[in-house]
């Protein structure tokens, strides 16, 4: 909050206010930080002394001037010091150089400035020469820092309490001229803006009203004129922080008859010449001094200025809306674009104002094409690349990484949220729709940008999706005001789950970019899929959002050289797209139909089951043991589909194992599929065969390791080894029909291991058998083990060349049992 009473230098104050943008000075602004000694500080003014009572000007008073501002930060000019300033500015002994006025009129700025009572008859000798001066010598000696420093300390001397009345006027008047007739020299040395700035707070600030308006209209009219200023986003926001600074002086000192003229005069009407950048920072500093300096006293005279600074903002809201056609106008022009970004950063630091269509608008805009203007970005990028633009800046996103309005995303979010809340029905629907249409359309942009720059420029890539995750964010606290305003008794089923099946596919959109975990997207995809999962028409429109196989594996967008170069498994983008719809279908596959789940979740659930990441392909395990868990009731559709893709589930975990196939996902897999299908079902039966068919297969590449290796089972081969372990496990699941046939194959993988395994093996199923409870399939078991155990033992005798050799094998694993003992 702006207090008059403790900022000293107010063009510092509004440095400060700017949000850490990198402001260029001039070399004698008041932010240098060189300082000089005391001693040199003694004698500069000493050899300025000398050269003003010789009466002859000497070269070095200018390097003196130099030294003391150099000091500024901690110099304090008292009267004597100020007299002998005037002095040498009023002198017409000597021609002083262009470049000593600013630092003179610096010294005397800081001379108004730090002295506690400064003499009125000095300050009105000071008004006199600084009138001769810009009268005789500011024609032809202009400058930027000349006009700057010039307004600075006119505002500065109009701002003391006790300068006479005339005094005053003559400040006020000559400063108002300065603006009115030489406010190119602004735009010439951008520089000053601060200078310029706090010159007019001071004036603003005055005890007088004479010229108020008239300031007014400067501050307000001379960013639109013909060579004058630019405006800025930094302008902006010194802007809004100058006029929170003298409207806190206004109400605090009850100056009624400024209030009332700034209200009806300046925020009451439009003048042509106001710029609409400008008049949205004056009203968004009313507002914050409005809702600090009121602290809760009531007062009518804030209410009212409160209301006239938002009606002032929902204007030029609404100007900007027609002028620009919406959103949906793709022209974006500097002015628009400026403007757009004051709205945001203006209602970002004025604190909640009353709902406006036109300003929730805005802010969408803001926030899609100003905050993070990725489609732009990528529009741009793949123009350069394909040869049909011009050259990229990289630099570009870099900076605007670094620019306050990125860095207060987060609370302009917030502010579009609140307007959000408050908006009638169309309004949230029309905002809606941008968001999720900016969610596809990001999605689209970075998958092929991402695939184009990949290897080639990751740095640009990687700050291209420090914009987007931001982005992410935006949608995930957007959403999450959604679902708790839509999500309600107030809105019909089918409303509720439009809303659900919108929030579910924006954030599968941009899923490549959650690199954290946050409660409000876990709170959002809680409440939303709870909405989906009880509806089937929900569950199908989620679903058939999906990208179809031929859209997975090739990319029509790109030339034909290109796209014969396109693996779908190093698309990240899409992967983590298809990998939310793979962790979400789960949810609500009991409510979706088997000709849907055939049509559109097969082909991507079997292709990412080939997908080099572990983690996507795991979840494609995932999503099959829900498909095969799925069903209450038997269903011949469902059953007959259960069994058709059994069939190929094996064949594709299969052929990846062990390089692709993770085998915990095939184990939980081919687990399901033999508790879920119907007894004796011939997928049961082909399962099995299949995974023995692939051991048979594993240890036949075994047989080629060296005798010692194949020996030691404890160094044998580990996909085999799991395998194997997966079908002892499937005794005790498989049905009672299948059950034969696996005790069949099983007996025949174990009969080819060597002695070592065979044992291990062996006890294993004896452990397993031992500990169950199942009483119609253990004594079977009992039967089949100890069979089992008779041949190993005579199939070894076969293979052992002598006693002596088994004696020596039977030594090297001193801990196994007999495995009947265990029973």
């Amino acid at each position: 909050m702006a207090r008059q009473t403790n900022t000293l230098f107010l063009e510092q104050w509004l440095r400060t206010n700017i949000g850490g943008i990198s402001y260029s000075v001039s070399g004698h602004s008041s932010l240098s930080t060189s300082s000089s000694s005391a001693r040199a500080i003694i004698q500069a003014w000493s050899e300025i002394r000398d050269s003003l009572q010789n009466q002859t000007f000497n070269p070095l008073i200018l390097q003196s001037l130099k030294t003391l501002l150099n000091s500024q930060a901690s110099l304090h000019v008292a009267d004597p010091q100020a007299k002998l300033l005037l002095s040498v500015l009023s002198s017409r002994s000597f021609d002083l150089p262009s470049e000593s006025y600013p630092i003179l009129l610096r010294l005397l700025y800081i001379w108004v400035r730090k002295s506690f009572r400064p003499s009125t008859a000095l300050i009105d000798s000071a008004v006199d020469v600084l009138s001769h001066v810009f009268a005789t010598e500011f024609g032809s000696k202009k400058s930027p820092s000349f006009l700057g420093e010039g307004i600075l300390i006119l505002g500065a001397i109009s701002f003391v309490p006790s300068v006479s009345e005339s005094s005053k006027i003559a400040c006020s008047e000559l400063l108002c001229r300065l603006l009115e007739e030489d406010y190119k020299l602004v735009r010439l040395g951008e520089e000053i803006i601060p200078d310029v700035l706090a010159g007019i707070g001071y004036a603003l600030s005055s005890s007088l009203d004479v010229h108020f308006v008239r300031v007014w209209d400067s501050l307000l009219g001379i960013w639109g004129k013909e060579d004058g200023p630019r405006s800025t986003v930094p302008t902006a926001l010194m802007i809004l922080h100058l006029v929170e600074w003298v409207v806190s002086g206004c109400i605090k000192s009850r100056s009624l008859k400024k209030i009332e003229a700034f209200s009806q005069q300046i925020l009451g009407t439009s003048k042509a010449s106001y710029v609409p950048f400008a008049l949205v920072m004056v009203a968004a500093g009313v507002l914050r001094a409005s809702r600090q300096a009121a602290n809760g006293q009531g007062l009518e005279f804030v209410s009212r200025l409160r209301i006239s600074a938002e009606n002032q903002i929902a204007f030029v809201a609404q100007q900007l809306i027609s002028e620009t056609k919406g959103y949906i106008n793709s022209d974006n022009d500097s002015a628009n674009s400026i403007l757009r970004q004051c709205l945001s950063l203006a209602l970002a630091r004025s604190g909640a104002v009353s709902f406006t269509a036109p300003v929730l608008l805005c802010l969408a805009s803001a926030l899609l094409r100003e905050i993070f203007p990725l489609s732009h970005l990528y529009m741009e990028i793949l123009q350069f690349i394909h040869g049909s633009g011009s050259e990229f800046d990289t630099n570009e996103i870099k900076r605007h990484l670094d620019c306050t309005l990125f860095k207060e995303a987060g609370v302009i979010t917030g502010v579009f949220c609140n307007q959000y809340v408050s908006a009638d029905e169309d309004s949230k629907s029309l905002v809606e729709s941008l968001i999720w249409d900016y969610c596809r359309d990001v999605y689209s942009g970075h998958r092929q940008v991402a695939l184009l720059l990949r290897e080639r420029n990751n740095e640009l890539l990687v700050d291209l999706e420090k914009i987007a995750e931001s982005a992410f964010l935006m949608v995930v606290v957007f959403a999450l005001a959604v679902t708790k305003q839509r999500l309600n008794s107030n809105f019909s089923q089918e409303i509720q789950r439009e809303k659900s099946v919108q929030i579910l596919v924006s954030f599968s959109c941009l899923e490549y970019f959650r690199r954290m975990r946050l409660p409000e997207y876990m709170d959002t995809i809680r409440r939303v899929v709870a909405c989906v999962q009880e509806n089937e028409s929900a569950c199908i429109s989620f679903v058939e959002s999906m990208p179809t196989y031929v859209d997975l594996t090739t990319w029509q967008d790109f030339s034909s050289k290109q796209k014969m170069g396109y693996e779908w498994s190093k698309d990240e983008v899409q992967t983590a797209h298809v990998l939310f719809y793979v962790r979400v279908i789960p949810t609500c596959i009991e409510r979706l139909p088997a000709h849907v789940f055939r049509r559109v979740v097969t082909p991507a659930m079997f292709l990412y089951m080939g997908h080099p990441n572990g983690k996507v392909a795991r979840a494609s395990h995932s999503m099959f043991v829900a498909f095969m868990s799925s069903g209450k009731h038997f269903k011949d559709e469902l059953v007959s589909l259960k069994e058709q893709l059994v069939f190929y589930y094996m064949q594709r975990s299969l052929e990846g194992y062990p390089d692709i196939t993770p085998f915990e996902g095939m184990a939980s897999g081919v687990a399901a599929l033999v508790r879920h299908l119907p007894a004796g079902s011939p997928a049961t039966f082909y399962c099995i065969h299949s995974l023995v068919d692939k051991a048979n297969n594993l240890l036949s590449d075994a047989n080629a390791l060296k005798a010692d290796d194949w020996k030691n089972w404890q160094g044998g081969p580990e996909p085999c080894k799991k395998i194997l372990e997966l079908l002892s496990r499937l005794i005790s699941l498989v049905d009672i029909q299948v059950l034969p046939t696996l005790m069949k194959l099983l007996a025949q993988l174990i009969i080819q291991l060597p002695k070592t395994g065979q044992t291990m093996v062996l006890n294993e199923l004896y452990a397993q058998v031992a500990e169950s409870d199942d009483v119609t399939r253990k004594p079977t078991l009992v039967s089949w083990l100890q069979s089992l155990s008779y041949l190993s033992s005579q199939a070894k005798m076969e293979v052992l060349p002598s006693k002596e050799r088994e004696s020596k094998e039977n030594s090297a694993s001193p801990g196994t049992v007999e495995p009947q003992a265990r029973l």
